[in-house]
């Protein structure tokens, strides 16, 4: 399998479902802006996407994708189908349970979540209210990514990526056709969370199908390779706990700041989102079993390998990417955001929380590479550990930016905390001997250096030259806004050919 062309593969099926989350975005910023109904919907979907990256793409991937992988390759397809039968009912009865629990409990943890909340009664009720709407979420999220995981290890990399875009497709649907009939319209984007969780499922079985590996789940606690599994998802669940706890503790902090902070923050980080979804969670996809499968046949140094291949794939698109995030943050929110009750001081105040969170971006998708190193080794003990430091770093950073930077401060406290996570990452592969980095670093570092600056000033240039980004009608706006984007990348790329960059030098083969 060609790693390149499977992330190129995988990266355009994640751009897809990126686009649309901006349409989504700009339907929704369109419809609700940046008001208490927008920071309550915050609230409610980030609480069951919390409990998702715990249980599905956090611990349960972490522990379970290594070990599938060995079950693929060493106890052939019939121990493999079982192992899957048993962990897929295990899984099902513990998120039936965990669902069931968040509905009831819907109060408690929208308190837990923004205390800051009950100081008007009318926003903590409809966040509780849209908590309960969406939280089945989980159930139908996890049980897909469980799928997804099967799949991504049978190197079907391009239909899970793929599914995230009938969520989006979901979301805006409901906005559009159902909002009308609610007195809060906001419960229309709810409903649309949980069916386009049931999408996801449903969309990815006739796939599972094909590989021999849909079966129906049991519960079966007697199977050694589920205990493996529950034992490794013990670390796990901790140490994916304190990011989301960090995560948490950040919105509770901003629940107490003016209203329209918990918006802002939430279309920042919907832009920070299609670089550390197209390049790091694709990177971290590819990456996790491709590792776990090179671990398995003992092939070290070409594990090694893999793991400096995909951190120069990092640096080589996610570097421009900060930049550019950095220098037309402006003119990407006013195109994409600033319409109907999204205004121009909502525009400014995202910005804020944007150029925060890109000082961290760089560090954010390289946690999506280094971390997998550990996890395909089955050693999650050592994230755990750094995790617990970044929780604790994460909370010092809130308490010394939420005074003179408000709501950027939240965001920059998550983007100082992420490059202390990713440091650690990094010195704890040197210092395990996971990982020894390739021979040419300074000399690849010092073209993108040449590559971005000139990318940066050419961004910062034509910017001026554009003028005015706001009160333009939608058509010249998004026109030069492609524009904008278009030179950038055409400076950046041109650059770094004339520098004797080459796709085939990224081209890399795995097992």
């Amino acid at each position: 399998m060609n790693l390149l062309n499977a992330l190129a593969r995988t990266s355009s099926m994640t751009m897809l479902s990126r686009i649309l989350g901006f349409v989504r975005d700009a339907i929704n910023a369109h419809q609700f802006g940046a008001s208490k109904a927008m920071d309550a919907f915050v609230v409610a979907f980030m609480l069951p996407n919390m409990f998702r990256r715990i249980f599905a793409e956090g611990a349960f991937s972490q522990a379970f994708v290594p070990l599938l992988a060995e079950y693929k390759q060493k106890q052939g397809d019939d121990a493999t189908r079982q192992f899957i039968a048993d962990v897929t009912g295990l899984l099902t009865l513990a998120l039936v349970i965990l669902t069931a629990i968040g509905v009831v409990a819907a109060p408690t943890i929208v308190f837990l979540s923004a205390s800051g909340y009950e100081q008007d009664a009318h926003k903590f009720q409809l966040t509780v209210e849209l908590t309960r709407i969406t939280f089945p979420y989980i159930l139908l999220i996890s049980l897909s990514s469980l799928v997804g995981s099967i799949l991504n290890t049978w190197n079907r990399f391009s239909v899970p990526a793929f599914t995230p875009a009938l969520l989006n497709l979901s979301m805006i649907g409901c906005s559009l056709l159902l909002a009308p009939y609610f007195s809060e319209p906001i419960f229309a984007l709810a409903i649309g969370v949980t069916a386009g969780g049931l999408a996801q499922l449903v969309f990815q079985l006739p796939f599972l199908a094909k590989t021999g590996m849909l079966t129906w789940p049991k519960i079966n606690l007697h199977d050694p390779g589920v205990w493996r599994v529950l034992k490794q998802m013990g670390p796990a669940m901790f140490g994916v706990s304190v990011a989301q706890i960090s995560l948490l503790l950040n919105r509770n902090f901003a629940s107490y700041l003016p209203d329209h902070s918990m918006s802002w923050m939430y279309y920042a980080d919907r832009l920070m989102e299609l670089p550390t979804g197209v390049l790091g969670v694709a990177l971290g996809t590819i990456l996790l079993p491709s590792l776990a499968k090179l671990k398995t046949a003992e092939r070290h140094d070409d594990y090694s390998a893999t793991l400096d291949w995909g951190l120069r794939l990092c640096w080589l698109l996610a570097l421009p990417a900060t930049i550019a995030l950095a220098v037309i943050g402006e003119p990407l929110i006013a195109v994409l955001f600033e319409r109907g009750e999204f205004n121009l001081q909502d525009t400014l105040m995202t910005e804020r929380a944007l150029m925060a969170y890109a000082v961290g971006l760089m560090a954010l998708v390289s946690i999506k590479v280094l971390a997998p190193a550990f996890y395909a080794r089955q050693n999650i003990r050592t994230p755990v550990k750094i995790g617990i430091v970044t929780l604790v770093v994460t909370q010092l950073f809130n308490w010394l930016l939420i005074g003179p930077l408000a709501h950027a401060g939240l965001a920059l406290s998550i983007s100082l905390a992420a490059c202390l996570n990713a440091g650690l990452l990094y010195l704890g592969l040197l210092k395990h001997k996971i990982y020894q980095p390739q021979p040419g670093w300074l000399v690849f570092l010092g073209k993108l250096t040449i590559a971005v600056g000139l990318m940066a000033l050419a961004l910062w240039g034509l910017e001026q030259v554009l003028g005015t980004w706001h009160g333009l009608p939608n058509r010249i706006l998004a026109g030069k806004l492609s524009v904008l984007i278009g030179t950038g990348a055409l400076v950046y790329f041109a650059v770094l050919v004339a520098l004797g960059f080459r796709p085939r030098d990224f081209s890399r083969r795995s097992i």
